[in-house]
């Protein structure tokens, strides 16, 4: 029934194996170690890969994992109770063996194990057999059976006994406590508290509820009656809401009408900046991008142990009391020292659970956060912590790493490199920009061609988005600007960027093919697709997206993405990803293959948003939009980004 179940160390020695079908083992464990265990997502114990349903467990005490592979279309109910039967009588058995050669041990050692694992399979499958159902019960075997007719026959006043009963010793408590109540406020009352009766009954409950509530409501009253009589000031009318008058721009609606019809078209001109203004611009991104850097000063790298970003960035939060606290009291629960104690989940569950509500705070997927905190704890259980360590610093830095490591690309990420090597090939690099509605792409777009610009490569922009209004104009105007910084008499008489426009109302999936022939035939080193924006649950435009992707083949899709999203962003990348799988002619349909984040110096230390769209698609962000001028672009940095991210 089982495919494999093998047993390996974290530095990949392969301790055991059991091989139930010839086929090799090695691809599932390696996608297995790849997608899974590198990329942090341990959260859920269970992997599918092509046809075979993986599940694993982890032994952080001896770095050993234990992975079961097996057919997906079957039900094998006893899965769990085998792997954690072989991982304790595997870890029992051999546990002075790992412990005492350590690597040596491990790649010397003979774990011959076959008979135990057969042992505790065959135990496993005993348990999970069908067993027959219960035999139903007689009516002579009931409880119901031993009662009598006078006892079934409820009598009026056995509830209310019944009712007294249970609530008399609350009754007690409640009468003492008015009582007592009543005592210091008047000490010689002049009226009994509680009613005089023949038979001495308490005061029910609902009673001194009831009396307690007109009391409230008598203060409430006498409260409100005295705020009434304070004289309210007599607001100033206003006399009618006044235009703002700005500055810097003009104070006349004509003046704002750039608009000038000729021939019948209307044509957008934008009054260009000063060109001294804008030549100084020239030259700063000349080479790779440069990156989030990191500020660090004496007291953080003391009292906190970690470094905010960089201003320019993620602007860093106003100083507060909370710096001195060591992590702003977030894990302050448990700080006493527990060394040379294997952490346990009951060890993490209060500091998981304040970590959740952190990562939340900052932007990050709720779904996600927990994802997170499991993988974490799932890292961290069963690890023997140092003599001077808490569960507190261990488990933030078992977080820091996972976060680092999530964020890290896992692919070679140089599109310099790889528009050379497009050179070499003669072909353009083509580059598709999509999106939903309003979060930058033909800004963004125009940051990137200045860069690409700046390192001496030639851009053409495809208008394709031929449905938002404006959308054209407002490339036209970038072209424009892009190419007074570089204009072409620097470049032998040659415009590095130039725009190719179709108008509106046209198929953009033609425009993009047309766009990327004539940058071929003219020898352009990148062409930029911009495409319409859209709500990733239009499945029209979906559809039109992904025939322009299927169609022509570009080099790089990236998604344009907002960093001021937590939960919405998630909805946009698994929707963008799923309609682009849909609706794809191809048998492997094209996805998306890097995130854009945009806005990113608006969110200041809330930096959420990169960890949400990295960790639902796997895929790098490769451009970091951090403010409105052509030099406002960036790399990320992981280390930064998880800087401000820990920060309480």
């Amino acid at each position: 029934m089982l495919d494999f179940f093998t047993i390996f160390s974290k530095g990949g020695i392969v301790l055991w194996c059991f091989q139930g079908v010839r086929a090799s083992f090695t691809g599932p464990v390696n996608a297995l170690i790849r997608s899974v265990i590198l990329q942090e997502r341990g959260g859920n114990n269970c992997y599918n890969h092509d046809s075979l349903t993986l599940k694993y467990k982890l032994d952080n005490q001896f770095e050993l994992v234990f992975v079961v592979g097996y057919q997906k279309i079957l039900t094998l109910t006893y899965v769990d109770k085998l792997i954690d039967d072989v991982h304790k009588v595997f870890r029992d058995k051999y546990r002075n063996q790992i412990q005492q050669n350590g690597t040596l041990g491990l790649l010397n050692g003979s774990f011959d194990f076959l008979d135990d694992f057969s042992i505790l399979l065959r135990a496993a499958e005993d348990s999970s057999k069908i067993r027959p159902p219960s035999v139903m019960k007689t009516f002579e075997q009931s409880q119901k059976s031993q009662k009598t007719v006078k006892s079934m026959i409820e009598k009026p006043g056995d509830k209310v006994k019944e009712n007294n009963k249970k609530n008399k010793a609350s009754k007690k408590e409640i009468a003492s406590e008015v009582v007592a109540s009543n005592n210091k406020q008047s000490p010689t009352p002049k009226q009994s508290v509680l009613p005089a009766t023949d038979t001495k009954e308490e005061i029910s409950s609902q009673e001194i509820i009831q009396r307690k509530r007109e009391e409230f409501y008598r203060k409430q009253a006498k409260g409100a009656n005295k705020a009434n009589k304070s004289p309210k000031p007599e607001a100033s009318k206003e006399k009618g809401k006044q235009p703002r008058v700005w500055v810097p721009g003009p104070s006349n609606t004509k003046d704002l009408d750039y608009s000038k019809t000729a021939n019948g078209n209307i044509e957008v001109v934008v009054p260009d900046e000063d060109p001294a203004a804008l030549k100084v611009r020239a030259g700063d991104m000349i080479g790779n991008l440069p990156d989030i850097k990191c500020d660090s000063s004496s007291e953080e790298e003391e009292e906190e142990e970690q470094t905010p970003v960089n201003s320019k960035a993620v602007p860093s939060a106003a100083k507060s009391s909370a710096k001195k606290s060591s992590f702003g009291g977030m894990f302050g629960m448990l700080k006493g020292l527990v060394g040379a104690k294997s952490l346990s989940m009951e060890d993490m569950e209060p500091v998981l659970e304040k970590m959740k509500d952190h990562l939340i705070a900052k932007n990050v997927a709720a779904d996600i956060s927990l994802q997170l905190c499991e993988s974490v704890a799932k890292k961290l259980e069963g690890k023997v912590m140092g003599t001077f360590s808490t569960v507190t610093s261990s488990v933030k830095q078992a977080l820091q790493e996972s976060l680092v490591q999530i964020l890290q690309p896992k692919r070679r990420v140089d599109i310099l490199r790889d528009v050379m090597e497009a050179q070499r090939m003669r072909r353009p690099y083509v580059i598709t920009f999509c999106g939903v509605n309003g979060v930058g792409k033909s800004t963004n777009l125009a940051k990137i061609s200045f860069w690409l610009i700046e390192n001496g490569f030639s851009v053409l922009i495809a208008a394709c988005d031929t449905f938002r209004a404006g959308a054209v104009e407002q490339l036209r105007t970038h072209t424009r600007r892009l190419n007074s910084l570089h204009p072409p008499e620097e470049h032998k008489g040659r415009a590095m960027v130039q725009l190719y426009e179709k108008g509106y109302g046209k198929d953009a999936a033609g425009i993009a093919m047309e766009a990327i022939s004539y940058a071929r035939n003219q020898v352009f080193d990148v062409v930029l697709v911009d495409t319409a924006g859209r709500m990733q649950d239009n499945a029209p435009l979906m559809t039109a997206l992904a025939k322009l992707i299927a169609v022509n083949v570009p080099d790089l899709v990236l998604f344009v993405g907002e960093a001021l999203v937590g939960n919405e962003a998630v909805d946009q990348l698994v929707k963008f990803n799923k309609a682009l799988a849909d609706h794809s002619m191809a048998e492997k349909p094209r996805l998306i293959d890097g995130i854009v984040l945009t806005k990113f110096d608006t969110i200041d230390d809330k930096v959420g948003a990169a960890i949400s769209m990295t960790y639902i698609t796997g895929q790098p962000i490769v451009f970091v939009g951090t403010g409105q001028t052509y030099c406002d672009l960036r790399s990320l940095n992981a280390k930064a980004v998880v800087a401000a991210l820990m920060k309480a």
